[in-house]
Order: structure tokens, then C-alpha cells, then sequence
């Protein structure tokens, strides 16, 4: 059982799973940090300084703060701004991992077309006259 495990953990897939996973998280991270520290002001300022970390419904009567944290200290609240900022990280990540498959798979075409296009180009013209010359020879 061990080496079985062994060979599994050699294998190529898990470690590309591995590297994946951690790149992931730390991409995850950028984008949020994109989101929440450029694009969001952004948005506040041009909607009149809203944030929409602090958008929340209280669901209690006893909730009198103005902002998130404190509403939160002083009962439940639902936070529906802090689900528009995670929501807006999604998709940008979304497009983001959606341009560089695109990109990915642009060049792989590529890569794939060039062989077969060098394959199909005929002959110049000396190669075919020589060519020529060899079978009008070889049928004499």
C-alpha cells in the first residue's frame, strides 16, 4: 500500500494539482486585494462614496450601528455588501482564468497548425522539375 501510494504521489498529475492549488490561492488573494483595495473605491467614488462592505440589513430590531462590524457586535445582521464584494471577486477571477485558458488554447492551435502547413506547401519549382526528371528516367 505504501509504494502504491508512492507511485501516486510521483506521478506528475498530483504535483501539477499541487502547484495549481497553491498558485490558485495566491492569485485568489490578488484578485481580492484588486477588488477590494482598486476597483471598489473606484465604484464608490463615482456611485457617491459607497461601500459596499458596510451594506447590510439588520435582523434585529436592537441594531442601531451605521457600520458593519459594530452591527455585527450588537446582533445579526445580513450582509449583503460583503456578498456583492466576494460575488465581484468571482467574476473578475472568472474572466481571468477564462483569458488565460483562451490564450492557452490560441497557442496550442497554433503550435498544431504550423507542421501540417509546412507539410502541405509543395515543392519548389527546382525540386519538382528534378522530381520530374527522375520519374521520366525511370519509366525509360
Amino acid at each position: 500500500m505504501l509504494k502504491e501510494f508512492q507511485e501516486f504521489i510521483s506521478r506528475g498529475n498530483v504535483m501539477d494539482l499541487a502547484v495549481g492549488v497553491i498558485i490558485g490561492g495566491a492569485f485568489g488573494k490578488i484578485v481580492d486585494s484588486l477588488v477590494n483595495d482598486i476597483i471598489m473605491p473606484i465604484v464608490g467614488a463615482i456611485f457617491g462614496g459607497l461601500d459596499f462592505n458596510n451594506y447590510f440589513l439588520p435582523l434585529s430590531s436592537n441594531i442601531t450601528a451605521t457600520s458593519l462590524e459594530a452591527a455585527k457586535q450588537q446582533g445579526a445582521v445580513f450582509a449583503y455588501g460583503s456578498f456583492i464584494t466576494v460575488l465581484l471577486n468571482f467574476v473578475i477571477l472568472a474572466w481571468i482564468i477564462f483569458l488565460m485558458v483562451k490564450a492557452v488554447n490560441n497557442v496550442r492551435r497554433r503550435l498544431e497548425t504550423q507542421p501540417a502547413a509546412a507539410e502541405e506547401a509543395p515543392p519548389p519549382a527546382d525540386v519538382a522539375l528534378l522530381t520530374e526528371i527522375r520519374d521520366l528516367l525511370a519509366r525509360k
